[in-house]
């Protein structure tokens, strides 16, 4: 086994912005497997959160707990991408703070 030149990137977003954080991520490099472009695995679960005070919420208010219908959203992201595509990713996401993931993977060949 050894270091994978790709990263694993999890993100979680509303329904309504997941093609502008999809085109984004994709934009920037994120998404290639081999000689397929655009790949990416979603699903739909529930986010929660409580904004606290000084935070201004694009869903929700301050101090009430919220439950939220969001997709989780997987790609690849090369190594070398992996700041650029975080940039992006937070560019054209929604919410003031991103929830997102970013996992090493290695290379079992």
């Amino acid at each position: 086994m050894s270091a994978s030149k790709q990263h694993k990137l999890v993100w979680f977003v509303p329904e309504s912005a997941l093609d502008a954080t999809r085109d984004a991520v994709f934009a920037a490099g994120g998404g290639r497997i081999g000689a397929y472009e655009r790949c990416s695995w979603y699903a739909a679960g529930t986010g929660t959160f409580v904004a606290g005070e000084g935070a201004e919420p694009a869903i929700g208010e301050v101090g009430r707990e919220e439950r939220v219908p969001e997709l989780r959203v997987e790609t690849v992201v090369p190594v070398e991408r992996a700041a650029d595509v975080i940039r992006a990713l937070r560019a054209a996401h929604p919410y003031e703070e991103v929830a997102f993931d970013l996992y090493p993977l290695v290379d079992l060949e």
